[in-house]
């Protein structure tokens, strides 16, 4: 029996034999040229680009007549890759100035991209690398003349390992007999792994080690809630596993009867329960678990991996397959959140020493209003279909609220000169990340519709901790009391001005945080699909009195550690209570 641990990228547990694809790196070889052989280079590169691009198309004909529309994204979203303009200058520069082979220096530009990408500390961004491999690795194959290998199709119960997979991989696999993926690389918020959980396929990544072919066929377990994957498992192991598996299955079972009840206390007080989403696909499964709709978009994908800023059509095309995923509930869009750490292209940007604390969000998106106006023309237009909101990410005073806000004004007045129909009704929100939006927190909510807490960066700002150092881990606390009290300031003038107080932030699919946010008083909560449903559950066993005792009792100690301490403390009293 051999052990691995990886990360637990999709939930679920499995069994079956181990069906190991040789996925590997093409291997290439850089050599020198010499300047006579710069034009042959060229074009063997430009001829393999346009091999790569028929395939993705013909992928996207086939999956289009077996799927439908389905997923279909993530094969344009190579496609955009591959047709980035930098991509292929870049590449060609490389072989005219350092006279290497097409195949050198297509490696070095993909070196350049994973050396950008290493900066960014946003987990949703710095996975997007995965893509980009994935498209310059179907380039070197066509270089290499290598044909395209599909998945291998095998008979009964198997479960697939690689070095890695695309979602084009995925998007082939057949769900009759592939139970789980495993692959060496990749993380929770990668593309393959979105879809994974979007296919209810269990799937731990970054298990090094785990597509040797001599493990070809072995019997395997693959534990999608713990990150362990299991090779030739002894009868004990098997026989725990199999009662994980059918105890989490029979919870599972369980929480989705509760998908269509309403999230409310027993006492009847509703709390809207929305997802946090990044591609359309997973709009379904926020509505399978129980979710109302989309509490945040996140548009920054779209901005990614290319020369030029995409238009206002392909935005919209996006923004409203989102929005048709989840019709008739409401789309939560949050407007461009990047710059910075984060990577953008489409435009030059200097250099900064501090770029947390730089030109990103909407400090960004204010330093070039027509790019901006053709992301908010854009929503608006999605708006005529049903129930849209908007809302302004990083917001640290009045001046960015109002000139955002005359800017959609101005994105409203160009749209009806032109005849386009649009929601001239959209709800305005922004989102209240750093001190300065919580001290000014009544100000703001007189300018807007509602607030949306991002807590990830709040805790962060607000404790002077980056959330992505491994040394400081231990001091980012959602419950360290400067952020209870935040949370409960932004609450309070929420509520005096009349406006809903919504959060958005990892904090949100806790269980464990639940009784704290909603004796606090937030009105809506928005999270990843997979904690709905947990959320939801500990919601229906609560009523608003005893949940703002518990928020009002945290407030009397004067530690993250006493608080946590006093919460799960009130939680067992409560279970035991329950069981009496």
């Amino acid at each position: 029996m051999r052990t691995f641990s990886g990360i637990a990228a999709s939930p679920g547990i499995a069994m079956g034999r181990l069906c190991v694809i040789d996925r590997c790196k093409t291997v290439t070889s850089e050599y020198p040229i010499s300047s006579e052989a710069v034009i042959h280079e060229t074009a063997r590169l430009t001829k393999a680009v346009e091999d790569a691009r028929v395939e993705l198309e013909s992928l996207k004909s086939r999956l289009s007549e077996t799927n439908g529309e389905d997923h279909l994204l993530f094969v344009e979203i190579h496609l955009m890759i591959l047709a980035d303009e930098r991509l292929v200058t870049e590449t060609l520069e490389i072989i005219r100035t350092g006279l290497i082979s097409a195949e050198g220096a297509l490696r070095r530009t993909l070196h350049r991209y994973r050396e950008t990408f290493a900066k960014i500390d946003d987990p949703y961004l710095s996975e997007r690398i995965s893509d980009v491999e994935t498209v310059i690795e179907r380039v070197l194959r066509c270089l290499s003349g290598e044909p395209e290998s599909p998945l291998p199709q095998r008979e009964g119960q198997i479960i697939i390992a690689a070095h890695d997979l695309s979602p084009a991989d995925m998007l082939q696999i057949n769900r009759n007999n592939v139970l789980a993926i495993i692959t060496e690389i990749g993380g929770r918020t990668s593309h393959t792994a979105i879809l994974a959980r979007a296919l209810d396929l269990p799937a731990v990544m970054g298990v090094e080690g785990i597509s040797d072919l001599l493990l070809d066929g072995a019997a395997v377990i693959v534990d999608g809630l713990s990150g362990a994957v299991v090779v030739d498992p002894d009868q004990e192991t098997f026989q725990s596993s199999l009662r994980r598996k059918h105890h989490y299955e029979y919870i599972e079972y369980e929480l989705l009867k509760t998908a269509p009840l309403p999230a409310e206390t027993v006492d009847g007080h509703q709390m809207y329960l929305r997802g946090n989403v990044e591609i359309p696909e997973e709009g379904a499964s926020v509505l399978a678990h129980g979710g109302c709709g989309v509490g945040l978009y996140r548009t920054e994908m779209l901005f990614m991996n290319r020369a030029v800023m995409p238009d206002e059509e392909e935005q919209f095309l996006l923004y409203r397959a989102m929005q048709q995923a989840i019709t008739p509930h409401s789309l939560t869009i949050r407007t461009l959140d990047s710059g910075g750490d984060k990577l953008l292209d489409g435009m030059d940007q200097a250099a900064e020493v501090n770029p947390a604390l730089g030109v990103r969000a909407i400090r960004l998106s204010l330093n070039m209003p027509d790019e901006f106006k053709k992301q908010l023309r854009a929503i608006l237009r999605v708006s005529a279909d049903g129930p849209v909101r908007i809302m302004f990410p990083m917001i640290s005073g009045m001046e960015e609220v109002r000139r955002a806000k005359e800017l959609l004004e101005e994105a409203k007045r160009e749209l009806t000169a032109s005849g386009t129909p649009f929601d001239n009704k959209l709800l305005v929100g922004v989102m209240i990340e750093i001190p300065a939006a919580v001290t000014l927190a009544d100000l703001l909510a007189r300018e807007v519709d509602f607030f949306s807490v991002g807590t990830n960066d709040l805790i962060q700002y607000t404790l002077a901790i980056d959330r992505s150092n491994e040394q400081l881990s231990h001091l980012y606390q959602p419950l360290h009391p400067a952020v209870l009290r935040s949370l409960r300031r932004v609450v309070q003038a929420a509520h005096d001005a009349g406006i809903p107080a919504c959060l958005c932030g990892e904090m949100a699919g806790d269980p464990l945080y639940l009784p704290v946010l909603l004796g606090l008083g937030f009105d809506e909560l928005s999270m990843g699909a997979g904690s709905i449903l947990r959320v939801k559950q500990i919601l229906r066993r609560c009523t608003l009195e005893r949940a703002a005792s518990i928020a009002e009792g945290c407030f009397a100690f004067s530690t993250a550690a006493e608080v946590e301490m006093y919460l799960k403390s009130q939680i067992t009293m409560d279970v035991a209570e329950s069981i009496d």
